[in-house]
Formats: structure tokens, sequence, C-alpha cells
């Protein structure tokens, strides 16, 4: 969580003099990697299962995401290579488990309008959307959550919103339906985010163990969800499917799990808002991804939009640095300003002095060779 606008880590270094562990600061690095690594892999993925395949089926793809991390998970929690860090599942409060019930509705909701989206529009589109993530996360957590931001956050938000508008306007292809899905998933996935922060960092709850925890409903969701909406009869036999489809099924899913995992370890470790800040160094990534395997096309509008929102990434990651530029620039100011007056105040004091009848400044003092000068003359 963040607290006063701090995040827990950053609290952290305060109170250790501003050093971060080594173990802690690999462990970060590693969990961010694979988020960026996995998030722009699942979303070439999936784009690559809808449109090459032709599978027309994302909310029984987000099930099988479920399913695969509720496997992996409890193989993991089985083996004991997973601390539950003292929140098992017997030990949950009812409060505990409805906040973890209602985090599966977020996340089901999210990911299956993220699907429905990637099924009408390009990734690098989509991602452009996303990178408005931050602006959503950053004014649910102060609206809802009572939290306090420096107000360099929110004007690092111009230019990411901007970039991402430009992004927008600057993309060839575009999709009002596709638009609307995606726009409701960024939504979504800021509300997660902060529900994720609060079970990771309050309830003390393992993210593998959390993820599990989620994982049993969503995929519960999800199912009923795909029997009730989509169109089985078009559906053929699996065996009539092409067999490298099943392969990258198997690599969605797989991706899936990760980015879930990596994406708990760096909010539970940082925050909400700093993992969708870190999501849009992935812009490029995406944009490089589309064009090689699906041969889109990028404007130079939207490769400006996304300089600007990299820009505006590095206000925001820099808003404590440019905060202390500013108040050392305020506090010189009026000091200048009070050497002045005590310059001008001791001078007035000084001359003052001198007519009372005592020393003269050296400036108004003759010399007796310039007095016996002035008789000469």
């Amino acid at each position: 969580m963040i607290s006063n606008g701090v995040p827990k880590c950053e609290a952290t270094l305060q109170g250790r003099g501003g050093r971060t562990p080594p173990a802690e600061k690999l462990h970060l690095l590693s969990a961010a990697v694979v988020w960026l690594v996995t998030g722009t892999t699942i979303s070439s993925l999936n784009k690559w299962i809808f449109a090459v395949y032709n599978f027309r089926y994302p909310l029984l793809l987000s099930a099988l995401h479920m399913l695969t991390a509720v496997g992996a998970d409890y193989g993991l929690i089985r083996l004991r290579a997973v601390r539950r860090g003292g929140a098992g599942e017997k030990e949950l409060t009812p409060r505990a488990k409805c906040k973890v019930f209602l985090l599966s509705l977020t996340f089901c909701a999210s990911i299956a309008f993220g699907n429905l989206g990637l099924n009408s529009v390009q990734p690098s589109f989509a991602h452009m959307i996303y990178t408005t993530t931050p602006l959503f996360t950053l004014a649910i957590s102060t609206l809802i959550l009572g939290q306090q931001h420096h107000t360099l956050k929110y004007v690092a938000m111009v230019p990411i919103c901007l970039g991402a508008s430009f992004s927008i306007m600057g993309e060839v292809q575009f999709d009002q339906t596709g638009c609307f899905f995606v726009f409701a998933a960024t939504v979504l996935r800021s509300v997660k985010s902060i529900q994720q922060s609060i079970l990771l960092q309050e309830e003390k709850i393992d993210s593998v163990f959390l993820l599990y925890l989620m994982s049993i409903p969503s995929f519960c969701i999800l199912a009923v969800a795909a029997l009730l909406l989509e169109d089985w009869a078009t559906l053929e036999s699996p065996l009539r499917y092409h067999q490298h489809l099943w392969v990258f099924v198997l690599l969605s899913c797989l991706a899936s799990v990760m980015y879930n995992l990596s994406s708990s370890c760096v909010i539970s470790l940082t925050s909400a808002v700093t993992l969708h800040i870190l999501g849009n160094l992935s812009a490029v990534g995406n944009l490089l991804l589309s064009r090689l395997l699906f041969g889109n096309e990028t404007s130079g509008l939207s490769s400006a939009g996304v300089v600007l929102t990299l820009s505006g990434i590095l206000v925001y990651q820099n808003t404590e640095f440019i905060a202390r530029c500013l108040d050392a620039r305020k506090a010189n100011a009026p000091m200048s300003t009070r050497v002045d007056f005590h310059t001008a105040a001791a001078a007035a004091a000084a001359g003052h002095f001198g007519k009372a009848g005592g020393p003269e400044p050296a400036r108004h003092r003759q010399r007796p060779e310039d007095k016996a000068i002035d008789k000469m003359d």
C-alpha cells in the first residue's frame, strides 16, 4: 500500500537510511523483468491465437489461464515451496475472504474484457490505451482509499495521457467495440491492482497463495461465462484444429501464470501505481512485436505519443528529486533576501554610530597629507 503517498518499500527505505538490501533489489528487478517480458509475450500470443488460428473463444482461453494457475500454485503449495506468511487458507478472516472474492470478480472482468478487446484490435493499439492505467490507479487510490500523492505525480500524468491520446489518434487500425473493451479492461486493471496491494500488504498473503485463492472462483466464473456467452455451435473438434494452436494456448497459459505472479511481487515490493508506470516501458516492445508478427503500420504520431508517454514516466519516477530541487530553490530565495536585509541594517547602524560622535567610517576620514594639500590649494 501507499501510506500518505509513499509506497511501502520507500517508507522502509527511509527507515533504513535510504539503502535497499541487495536481495530485495534482485527480487524486485527479476520480478519486474519477468512481468515486462510475459506481459508483452501474452498479448502477442493471444492475438496470434485469435487472428492466425481463428480461435474465437476468449472467455474459454481466460478460463484455461485460471485453471493453469490453480494447478501450478497448488503444486507449489503442496511441495511447501511457498510460505504463506502467516495467512493460511483457514486463517483468513471472513473480511479477507470477501476481499479475495471481489478481487476474483475484478480479475475475471479485466482479463475477459482484455481478451475481447484483443479479438478486435491490434496489440499495439490496446497497449496505447493501457498506458492510461497509472492515471486511473492514482485517481482511484485518491478517491476511494484517501491516499495522498504529491502534486507532481498528477502533473506527470498529463504527458502520459497526452501521449496515449496521440498514440490512439496515430494508430492505423481502429475498432469502436474493441476500443470500448480495452478501455473497460484498463479501468478494471487499476481496481484489481489496488485490491491486490491491500491483500498483499495489509492481509500479508503470499503472492502465490493469493493467486491460488482467487484462481479457483475466477475459473468457475469464466467457465460459466464461456458456456453462456460464447457460440459453441461453431466450435470444431480439438483434433481438427492445427496442432500448433494448442502449443500456443499452453504457452499463453504458462505466461499468464508468470505474469500474475510477477505482478503480485512487484506490487508487494512497490505500489500499484508503480507497477503500471513500469508497464508503460513495454510500449516499444509491443509496437515492435506487433509490427514483426502482424505487419501492422505505426504512424509518426503514434511514435511521438510513445515518446511523450515515456517522458511523463521519467517525471513521475523522479518526483522526489524534482520536489527537492524546487524546495531548495524556494528556500534559497528568502535566505538571500534575509542576507541583503541584514547587510543594509548593519550599514545603517554604522552610519548612525558615526553621526553620534564615534569613529567615522574609513571612507569619510581624511589623512593628514590630504589636509595639507587642501591648505596649499
